[in-house]
């Protein structure tokens, strides 16, 4: 697995088995009157009309959802050249007249955005799927919209098998050569649109979107990755913007070294909580303290790499699944007895489970992978940055990331380098994002989230002119329908009556 993986996977977990005066903002509505220019700071070429203007044929697709595919050019700059298609999936409001439609993505990047949307009574509480019109989409170049195709399943395999934190030369060097056969792989079999699924690309895909659904202002909640993209949505379109929630927000003023710090400590923090919950119940199976219970981890994903175990489907767990199988339980506190019996079964000698929650991380079934949402990360994060360096660069920065987490620094450390091979070049984000002129923007933070810790949704709730911060105290990846009444209320609050808290609001 090359190490880029976990300094940039920051995707919505799913199932792994299987208070003083109210400031209010108009309610979004299917209005019939024509669709408004785009803002001065993001001007609507003419040339883009047909996309906004086109017919959109909702079709029944099971369950009571409705399906549609539209069309967007494939390059923003050259609107008359090449189009792809992106998928959406609508699950009609459950009160029988919608407000508006909520357009929400779960993150990624690469998770298909059907899929959390027909999921809705999973994730979005009864007032909200009451009210609006659940829209889903798969963004540019994921799942069904257009998709980028890199490379085989088996060697999509032998990538994520691959250990994330190279010990010697020989390694590094195989590290940097899985890396540029993906990407190779992904100019060779998608062309042109290996270079154009870019976060503002994607962004300005929603605008079309929120025209075609017929409302005025954009309704949104985006997760994980899915607050990068709502942010970056807000400040191409500030006075586009509706009712917006980022939960689990990334902060986009960070370089990629200041965001793999922050996020191997996530990562750290969020174990030691796992294993400080193991110890507080007594006869912890990975030792009595904190401290012991985390070296017995790392010295098992020692052993791993040293001596892969037995897997499943013939397959074996390598040390690169180990990691992902460990840290894919941390992103929701109910799947930490999950973590419990796939360690205690990987210290007997079966990796089984564990590579099960492996597979569950990377959307691969007994049958292979079930989305193309790997190849989409890489792609989507390469073209988004260009910070990355040589692997030869990365040994004097160990240190710094081992002290941010003993457990997995390296592994954060070495995702410096993931896209030094990529044959794509990217642009590193503008920094800082105000989205100045938008309407209140709610921003949830969750104090031990794993992959987008608390302190990027502070940063982000500061830079929105309009930003207004919901901290959740707890474990997990996102703060919304995680079991928080107070953070339920104050984003069911806004989204369906518009209510703004006064300020910031801990929970």
């Amino acid at each position: 697995m090359a190490a880029v993986l976990a300094v940039v996977l920051t995707a919505c977990s799913g199932d792994l088995l299987t208070s003083g005066e109210e400031q209010e903002t108009p309610a979004p509505s299917l209005s019939s009157s024509p669709i408004p220019a785009p803002s001065t700071r993001a001007p609507q070429q003419p040339s883009l009309d047909r996309y906004y203007s086109q017919d959109v044929d909702w079709k029944g697709c099971g369950d009571g959802h409705e399906c549609a595919t539209v069309q967007v050019p494939l390059d923003y700059a050259e609107p008359a050249g090449e189009t792809i298609d992106l998928d959406l999936l609508r699950v009609p409001a459950e009160g029988g007249k919608a407000v508006g439609s909520l357009v929400v993505n779960p993150g990624g990047p690469g998770v298909p955005g059907t899929r959390y949307a027909a999921d809705a009574t999973s994730y979005f509480g009864t007032e909200i799927r009451q009210v609006f019109d659940i829209v889903g989409f798969d963004p540019r170049g994921v799942g069904g919209s257009t998709p980028i195709d890199c490379v085989s399943d088996e060697q999509l395999d032998a990538f994520v098998a691959m250990d994330p934190d190279p010990d010697t030369a020989v390694e590094e060097r195989a590290s940097d050569a899985a890396v540029a056969a993906l990407g190779r792989g992904c100019v060779e079999n998608s062309g042109d649109l290996a270079g154009h699924i870019s976060t503002v690309e994607a962004a300005r895909d929603i605008d079309v979107i929120r025209a075609l659904l017929g409302d005025r202002r954009l309704s949104y909640f985006g997760a994980s990755y899915g607050t990068f993209l709502g942010a970056t949505y807000a400040d191409l379109f500030p006075q586009r913007v509706g009712r917006m929630v980022l939960d689990g927000a990334i902060d986009p003023s960070l370089s990629s070294t200041e965001m793999s710090l922050v996020q191997a400590k996530g990562f750290e923090t969020a174990l030691r909580a796992y294993v400080g919950a193991c110890v507080d119940r007594g006869g912890c199976f990975l030792g009595d303290s904190v401290d012991a219970g985390t070296a017995r981890i790392r010295k098992f994903l020692d052993d791993v790499e040293r001596s892969p175990l037995d897997g499943a489907d013939g397959r074996r767990l390598e040390i690169g699944n180990a990691v992902l199988g460990i840290w894919a339980p941390l992103y929701n506190q109910g799947y930490w007895p999950l973590l419990d019996s796939a360690l205690r079964s990987a210290f007997a000698g079966d990796g089984a489970l564990l590579l099960r929650l492996s597979d569950a991380y990377t959307s691969r079934t007994g049958d292979g992978y079930t989305d193309n949402s790997l190849e989409a990360l890489f792609a989507v994060n390469c073209l988004d940055h260009d910070d990355a360096i040589p692997t030869a660069q990365v040994a004097p920065r160990i240190p710094e990331f081992e002290r941010a987490s003993p457990t997995f620094g390296k592994v954060f450390a070495y995702g410096l380098a993931g896209c030094a091979q990529w044959p794509v070049p990217g642009e590193q984000p503008d920094g800082p994002i105000d989205a100045a002129g938008a309407a209140p923007i709610l921003v949830v933070g969750t104090s031990r989230d794993p992959a987008t810790p608390l302190e990027w949704a502070e940063a982000l709730a500061e830079q929105l002119d309009s930003g207004v911060l919901v901290r959740r105290d707890g474990d997990g990846h996102t703060g919304y329908n995680a079991g928080n009444p107070c953070v339920d209320d104050a984003v069911e609050s806004y989204l369906v009556s518009g209510t703004v808290p006064e300020s910031d609001v801990s929970c």
